[in-house]
């Protein structure tokens, strides 16, 4: 879709890709403007969601299973996320990841406000510490500067040397000792010795 959508965009997702992106001619600077509204893939199951700009409040609340990328999103993202793969390239609301149990989250975080924003009750989050992961969130950085032909995830891939480190990688507590891969290499180093 090109040009801006309203809320509750992919609720129920159950696969396919949805692509929202400004239209061609549109001089926005996409991660300083909010491109769909509130409640986005609330309860999606599959599927994924590539959006060029940011997400409005409680986005990805109740999502189960599908991957998504945006540039920024309100209050309450994340709530009660049980399970799939949300990359947010920009600044969180308050209250991120309330009653998240399952799932991975990533954020971009240029100004280290994120540790304000997150509810720490439910999740941990800390930088980049698995090559693996690493891997996974800047595949779909990709998969999303193709999709949205986004400048600024390109900017991010172009010197990823430089943006690597300003990324925290968001886990529930619940999850910790289920995930499929450690959230770092070292520990990954301590399990195969044992």
């Amino acid at each position: 879709m090109f040009g801006d959508a309203n809320d509750y965009v992919g609720k129920g997702l159950s696969g396919a890709t949805i692509i929202v992106r400004p239209t061609v001619s549109s001089p926005l600077e996409t991660r300083h403007n909010t491109i769909i509204g509130n409640t986005v893939l609330y309860g999606a199951t599959a599927g994924k969601l590539f959006a060029a700009g940011q997400a409005g409040e409680r986005f990805a609340v109740r999502n189960s299973g599908a991957t998504v990328v945006v540039e920024g999103c309100g209050a309450n993202g994340c709530e009660y996320m049980t399970g799939g793969v949300a990359v947010i390239l920009g600044k969180t609301g308050e209250n991120f990841g309330a009653g998240m149990t399952g799932g991975m989250a990533f954020i971009l975080d240029e100004d280290d406000s994120f540790p304000k924003h997150a509810n720490g009750e439910s999740i941990v989050w800390q930088r980049l510490g698995s090559s693996y992961w690493e891997a996974r969130l800047k595949a779909l950085i990709a998969e999303h500067a193709v999709a949205t032909a986004s400048s600024w995830a390109n900017t991010v891939l172009d010197d990823w040397h430089l943006w690597r480190n300003r990324f925290w990688q968001v886990c529930p507590k619940e999850m910790l000792p289920r995930l499929e891969r450690p959230l770092n290499d070292d520990a990954a180093e301590v399990v195969a010795a044992e």
